[in-house]
């Protein structure tokens, strides 16, 4: 199994257990035709999952996985029929609801590094897919056997940079080595205060869009939100509002909370519990 540790792992069942596996020999890049952030194309692939693909990127570059790229995803038609078991691992992008705009910079510099994550992970070589069973990389309009309508995904903007920056960006960042880690003193985990975690979550709803009560400490624990799938990373700016409450409540899910009311889902604010389990999974230490 291969999962990319710059994206957030939001796997899609039955499909990872069901769909047989693949040799990933092409990256292939797509536009959703949706604004959608990768959180909300795993809710909408987890009720419809007939054409998934591997990756979700948002407009700031963040990334989620659905499923192994050693599986194979639905995208992609007869990339992902082919008799010898090789196959493409599918990127959707965030997009405007025309697929008619650019890449932001934050898509490409992600997409970029994915795609050099790619070659030395799966050996995908660094070229532009010459025809539609051939290895390398390419968008989903280039070849009629990725798409049985016919497809202009992902639009004329993309296509255009696909060729001008985000494979020469790929072929770049490839050459140049992984420099090995500097050795570093092992320091403490952050820590947060149950007292004002619950503070925020009360007062920061009320304020100014982006107003915060404890903003480091709020960081912390959104950014744990974020690794544990339940929040985007558009919404980790240290404020615990009406955004965040959601991914509490899932968390709080997942520790076995649930609403007063059957049914009902866990109310969303942090006890001691649920924080204190989020601060071990997630390294952080809770105080009162």
């Amino acid at each position: 199994m291969a999962w990319y540790t710059d994206a957030v792992r939001l796997e899609l069942q039955p499909e990872a257990r069901e769909q047989p596996t693949i040799r990933p020999t092409q990256l292939i890049f797509h536009s959703i035709v949706a604004p959608w952030d990768e959180q909300r194309l795993y809710a909408y692939w987890k009720n419809s999952t007939s054409l998934e693909s591997h990756f979700g990127c948002d407009f700031d570059g963040s990334l989620g996985q659905y499923l192994s790229t050693t599986t194979r995803a639905d995208a992609n038609y007869r990339a992902n029929l082919r008799s010898d078991g090789t196959g493409a691992v599918s990127v959707e992008t965030a997009s405007n609801t025309k697929a008619s705009d650019s890449w932001t910079d934050d898509q490409l510099d992600a997409l970029a590094d994915l795609g050099v994550w790619a070659h030395r992970t799966h050996g995908i070589p660094l070229r532009a897919c010459r025809d539609w069973d051939d290895p390398g990389f390419g968008i989903h309009r280039m070849h009629p056997e990725w798409s049985p309508s016919g497809t202009k995904c992902p639009g004329d903007r993309r296509a255009a940079q696909f060729h001008a920056e985000l494979l020469p960006a790929i072929i770049a960042r490839a050459g140049k080595p992984t420099a090995p880690p500097t050795p570093s003193t092992p320091s403490k985990p952050p820590t947060v205060s149950l007292a004002h975690i619950q503070a925020a979550q009360r007062r920061d709803p009320g304020l100014p869009q982006g107003g915060t009560t404890y903003r480091a400490e709020g960081l912390i624990v959104e950014t744990a939100l974020y690794k544990a799938g339940f929040l985007a990373l558009r919404w980790v700016d240290g404020s615990l509002g009406s955004r965040t409450r959601p991914a509490v409540s899932e968390w709080q899910e997942r520790c076995g909370y649930r609403g007063r009311k059957p049914g009902e889902p866990a109310d969303g604010y942090f006890g001691r519990d649920s924080l204190t389990r989020l601060g071990q999974k997630y390294g952080f230490r809770v105080v009162a």
